[in-house]
């Protein structure tokens, strides 16, 4: 799904207006990207639960910060940007309570290791990807968005972007071709 011109104009004038007070401006803007952003949370972490989180937290951002959006064309990137910020703290959080649990486990001899629910295919693909490559491999490819604007979403060079495709795309391969009978 690409983002499409005349939804970047639109999504421009909306910014505009928010800025100005206009809170009918904002609520639509809301209703418009918050679906897109909650997709995108729950594909970066895996989880819908956390994904309602980091959106959530990715719109109280939002909020606060419209008047640091020095340009409202670039609403997208700039949401996208606090979205995948949110999601690495979440996904920071996570590992330290897992680390933490493992440790807690291993000091009581308690060793259980919890079965994974079981997904539909590409869902263990891009589960099984390394975060950035599937934070990475999501804004490309789901969300449409050009390698420049995830460069500057994930806050590193175009060239590293088009790396970890090329690497997200190898494993996302060789995962569906083992997972496929």
């Amino acid at each position: 799904m690409r983002y499409a011109d005349s939804d970047r104009v639109f999504d421009e004038l909306l910014v505009i207006s928010v800025r100005t007070g206009d809170r009918r401006a904002a609520e639509r803007l809301a209703a418009r990207w918050h679906p897109r952003l909650m997709r995108t949370a729950i594909r970066i972490l895996g989880d819908r639960d956390q994904g309602q989180d980091a959106t959530q937290e990715t719109w109280a951002a939002i909020s606060a910060g419209w008047v640091r959006l020095d340009d409202p064309r670039k609403f997208a990137g700039w949401a996208f940007a606090i979205l995948h910020r949110k999601c690495t703290d979440i996904q920071r959080r996570l590992i330290k309570d897992r680390d933490g649990l493992n440790e807690m486990a291993l000091a009581s001899g308690d060793a259980r290791v919890e079965a994974s629910d079981s997904r539909i295919a590409i869902n263990n693909a891009f589960t099984g990807l390394k975060p950035e490559h599937r934070a990475t491999a999501i804004l490309f490819f789901a969300e449409g968005l050009s390698l420049i604007e995830v460069s500057h979403i994930t806050g590193v060079p175009v060239g590293t972007v088009k790396s970890r495709l090329f690497n997200a795309r190898q494993q996302l391969k060789t995962t569906l071709e083992r997972q496929t009978p």
